[in-house]
């Protein structure tokens, strides 16, 4: 039996967001005004695309919403089956992009994974979490690539930095910051015992035009030898930087580009994206009278487990939000967890 009723309220919901949508499209006018005077600006022009795409989303589930709502009056519902679950569907995706409204969410993001203790068995981990964030990264249309890789002993990865591109990159992909938790017969071990391994995951945005200034003498910059396969400038020159921020004791690296000055550029971008934004996390929560953000990952900690035996399961200690499916999440499937959670914080600003 159909609940209309979850139509109803969908519809109710898209009224509730006319002043969001009128915000974004008296923006989009402004926008559009100033592109035909710097028509070439490519910044601009990729906010004007998602503000396009995100107005002319919203008309179109109105519309349909609208539609359906009066089609209840005159079809059985044997007849709107089909349509009830399209439309659903339709307004579930649009909803959670309303609530990508967060400072830094349109950004694009750098993800930083490192393997917890554990040897082999851990980095091995850390390179299935790398593949799983890129096929994640592919599923929702947006352009990565790898800027650093460290090997693992014999297998897997110590650590590796992705960096992802896309229209709200940072919105979508902050939910996986925190630790990931395997459980599995280790593929490593002769004996076939059960292990527990342990991921971190980093999320940063990355600000396009940071504000957030560094002195010369808080930096110490290092140069070494790329590793890992990357053509024939590899292992050729010290190409690959790292850069720590001496006070804080962030470190950022970056060694995929071809010459020291670009991957440079890349890490100082990277490591005032991580300080600004942990500057803007630490004066927002120092007014809801918060933890200030923290550093580092505790291990201690983790987000969701990853359940291969004796039983498969995909659980996230947030929200709840559960699958049976690993195999699918393992390839990238992870838009479930990443709306739960949207939708989780967005309930959680509402009661403060």
């Amino acid at each position: 039996m159909l609940d209309y009723s979850v139509i109803q309220k969908a519809k109710l919901k898209l009224d509730a967001i006319h002043e969001l949508v009128a915000s974004k499209k008296d923006e989009l006018a402004t926008l559009l005004k100033k592109q035909e005077q710097d028509w070439n600006n490519v910044a601009q022009n990729k906010r004007i695309k998602s503000l396009q795409e995100f107005c002319d989303e919203f008309d179109t589930v109105e519309h349909d919403l609208t539609d359906f709502l009066e089609l209840t009056a005159v079809c059985s519902e044997a007849e709107l089956a089909d349509e009830y679950a399209r439309v659903k569907k339709q307004f579930d995706d649009f909803y959670v992009k309303t609530l990508l409204v967060g400072k830094y969410d349109g950004c694009n993001c750098v993800l930083n994974i490192t393997a917890g203790a554990g040897g082999t068995e851990a980095q091995d981990w850390a390179e299935m979490v790398m593949r799983m964030m890129c096929r994640f990264a592919e599923q929702q249309n947006f352009d990565y690539e790898i800027t650093d890789v460290e090997e693992g002993d014999g297998a897997g990865v110590k650590g590796a930095s992705i960096a992802v591109n896309g229209v709200n990159a940072y919105g979508i992909f902050k939910s996986e910051a925190g630790v990931h938790r395997l459980v599995r017969i280790s593929p490593f071990d002769a004996n076939k015992r059960r292990h527990t391994s342990f991921v971190a995951v980093e999320v940063i945005p990355q600000i396009e035009k940071t504000e957030y200034k560094v002195e010369e003498k808080d930096l110490r910059i290092d140069v070494y030898r790329a590793s890992g396969a990357g053509g024939q400038h590899i292992n050729k020159t010290e190409s690959a930087v790292r850069i720590t921020h001496i006070p804080t004791g962030i470190v950022c690296t970056c060694q995929n580009g071809r010459s020291q000055i670009q991957n440079r550029q890349t890490c100082m971008q990277n490591l005032l994206s991580k300080l600004e934004y942990i500057h803007f996390e630490n004066e927002r929560r120092k007014l809801k009278n918060l933890q200030p953000v923290q550093m580092k990952i505790e291990w201690g900690s983790q987000i969701r487990s990853y359940v291969f035996c004796p039983y498969t399961m995909v659980k996230d200690h947030r929200t709840g939000a559960e699958t049976s499916n690993v195999e699918k999440v393992m390839d990238g499937d992870l838009k479930m967890f990443s709306d739960a959670f949207l939708l989780q914080n967005a309930e959680e600003n509402q009661s403060c």
